[in-house]
């Protein structure tokens, strides 16, 4: 049966609502000391935040051994009557202690499912990660993996591309080599490399674009935001559109940081779609597209 697994379990993936598809409650990392999303009681905060304008699922790409925190996931889940998918995978090795190695493939596809169908709190995607314009070893280990988890669970994979970059070496590999259909597939960070043409390219294999990161004042997202997201509109790839904060930081909640976090998506950035774009558009990239993109049949 095709549902979106959460942390509460599966759902049909017609009850998603609004969705914040790409975002973290719980994180940390080795590249980030002092910046840990760890405190659940701001993690439910920020999530009511959410809740309270609207919005109906946050889908977090906090992968293994990054703080996933799934027991008190699932508690603010219910807590704040929002539902949140789990994500399972690795991230770049930067992230990790340089005493923690990868493994081999068929190891890591092993644990990874094992997150997606017993655990007690289950993940309902796979997170992983490309490099700068490639793919290093550990990547190509851990979409290995993916790939298998993906053939044994029909589970969607989310891919971090670093800058925006190197989606099409992710591509070639993941629905390449490795046999993983484009549509399983969803490409994060896109608007961190805003070349409409790419996007297009990108948009066309079938794939899913995630554009994220509002909450990243480093990054050139929102002002080129609008021009990305029309330019692929107007080239019939509305479908192809998922929006997510990717809050990873303590500093950039709302509820407890300064903000945008993830209430920006719905109080600022729907309603400014929403006035370019179109109703019909923001429905289909906040509710109609994610119901697509997370939703498996699983196995």
């Amino acid at each position: 049966m095709s549902a979106v697994r959460t942390v509460l379990g599966d759902v049909p993936a017609t009850e998603l609502g609004i969705t914040n598809a790409h975002d973290h409650l719980f994180f940390r990392s080795a590249r980030l000391p002092g910046q840990e999303l760890d405190d659940p009681d701001a993690a439910l905060a920020e999530l009511r935040a959410f809740g309270e304008l609207g919005g109906g699922t946050v889908v977090q790409w906090t992968p293994r051994g990054l703080g996933r925190r799934l027991t008190e996931l699932a508690e603010v889940s219910r807590a704040a009557g929002v539902r949140v998918v789990a994500a399972t995978g690795l991230h770049q090795a930067a992230h990790y202690r340089p005493e923690r190695p990868a493994g081999e493939p068929a190891r890591l596809a092993e644990l990874f499912i094992a997150d997606l169908t017993t655990a007690p709190v289950r993940a309902g995607l796979i997170k992983v990660a490309g490099d700068f314009h490639g793919l290093s070893p550990h990547a190509r280990r851990v979409m290995t993996a993916a790939a298998q988890a993906h053939h044994a669970t029909g589970a969607p994979i989310a891919v971090h591309l670093e800058l925006g970059t190197g989606a099409l070496d992710v591509l070639d590999l993941l629905c390449g080599r490795l046999a993983v259909p484009p549509h399983r597939v969803i490409l994060g960070h896109l608007s961190r490399s805003p070349d409409t043409g790419a996007q297009r390219e990108l948009a066309g294999s079938g794939a899913f674009l995630a554009f994220d990161g509002p909450s990243r004042a480093h990054h050139a997202t929102d002002w080129r935001l609008l021009d990305q997201l029309t330019a692929l509109a107007e080239a019939g790839y509305a479908d192809r559109i998922l929006i997510g904060g990717d809050t990873t930081t303590a500093a950039a909640r709302a509820a407890s940081g300064g903000g945008p976090g993830m209430p920006y998506l719905l109080r600022r950035l729907l309603p400014r779609l929403a006035a370019e774009l179109g109703t019909a558009f923001t429905e289909q990239v906040f509710t109609g597209n994610p119901a697509r993109a997370f939703a498996a049949d699983w196995r």
